[in-house]
């Protein structure tokens, strides 16, 4: 009696044993191999490693390199980036799942980091991205920063490289301030912002900015040269080493300025959110954003 009724118990587990991995399988089929090869010949969407493009010397006059990646390394190099990874939606309901996996970004040819965005459904995210960061490894207060990339584009596409404070001094985001080196919106392939954020916490927060367009092509056909100065009191954006925004403290009055801390350095790419909206039928994937070099100077 005894071991019939824990056979007919045994015979039941199996049974739901084998429907959960039923149900676990067909999950897992819409998984991505997120360690598949990355020696695929990158040129889709118009956009490749061809070396065109604005550039520009290493040495500038009035500046000493401090702090380079120039990501000539086999891969990604972990003592200068973190790789965040996670399904947050920057705050602004993005549609990625950022990971540190090699199928989201990797070096190419000794000489370019590649973030690569990919269409594929990942713990409850539609895309796959990445987005690297030099938090607690490269922090810095003040300076030149100079970054040659080519981003993508169509709708719903959101290349960034931009800053954000190491140790919110001043309180969350964004009272203690960012810095938007670079942003681009698919749906404007030509077009560049440049941005601080500051102020109240939100829906009170506060951002100033200018942009500029590229004169050829748009942002995926060429490298270009993303700059910012800044100095006490001052920010300067550059394009392709046109001036093109200028930012002071008095311009932010009366609220706090509160680029006067340590920031680090952010390259990600990000798909969909509340800005450039979802990707329509005609976006198509992968996308790809190539960085030649990121490369800080202080002031001599």
């Amino acid at each position: 009696m005894y071991l019939k009724k824990y056979t007919g118990l045994f015979c039941l587990l199996l049974t739901a044993l084998f429907a959960l991995n039923s149900c676990s399988t067909v999950t897992m089929v819409e998984q991505p191999d997120l360690y598949q090869s990355t020696t695929e010949q990158v040129t889709l969407d118009n956009t490749s490693t061809t070396d065109n493009g604005f550039k520009e010397a290493a040495k500038k006059p009035g500046w000493d390199l401090m702090w380079t990646d120039e990501f000539n390394e086999a891969q990604v190099d972990t003592t200068k980036w973190n790789h965040e990874v996670n399904g947050d939606g920057g705050g602004n309901n993005e549609l990625q799942y950022y990971t540190k996996s090699k199928a989201n970004s990797y070096t190419v040819g000794g000489k370019y980091l590649v973030i690569k965005a990919i269409k594929q459904n990942y713990k409850g995210k539609f895309y796959t991205s990445a987005r690297l960061n030099t938090k607690k490894k490269a922090d810095w207060t003040y300076g030149r920063f100079d970054i040659r990339a080519k981003t993508p584009v169509q709708q719903g596409v959101w290349p960034a490289i931009w800053m954000l404070p190491t140790d919110w001094v001043y309180g969350t985001w964004p009272q203690s301030g960012e810095i938007d080196i670079m942003e681009s919106i698919g749906h404007q392939p030509k077009t560049c912002y440049g941005t601080i954020h500051f102020g109240q916490p939100w829906p009170n927060n506060s951002h100033l900015g200018d942009t500029i367009e590229t004169k050829e092509g748009d942002l995926s056909t060429a490298f270009h040269v993303y700059s910012v100065e800044w100095e006490p009191n001052e920010i300067r954006w550059y394009f392709d080493g046109e001036l093109y925004n200028t930012k002071k403290n008095t311009d932010v009055s009366p609220q706090r300025w509160p680029f006067d801390q340590s920031f680090h350095m952010i390259l990600n790419l990000a798909i969909g959110g509340e800005w450039p909206g979802p990707p329509d039928e005609a976006t198509t994937f992968p996308k790809y954003m190539f960085v030649d070099y990121v490369r800080v100077y202080k002031k001599l």
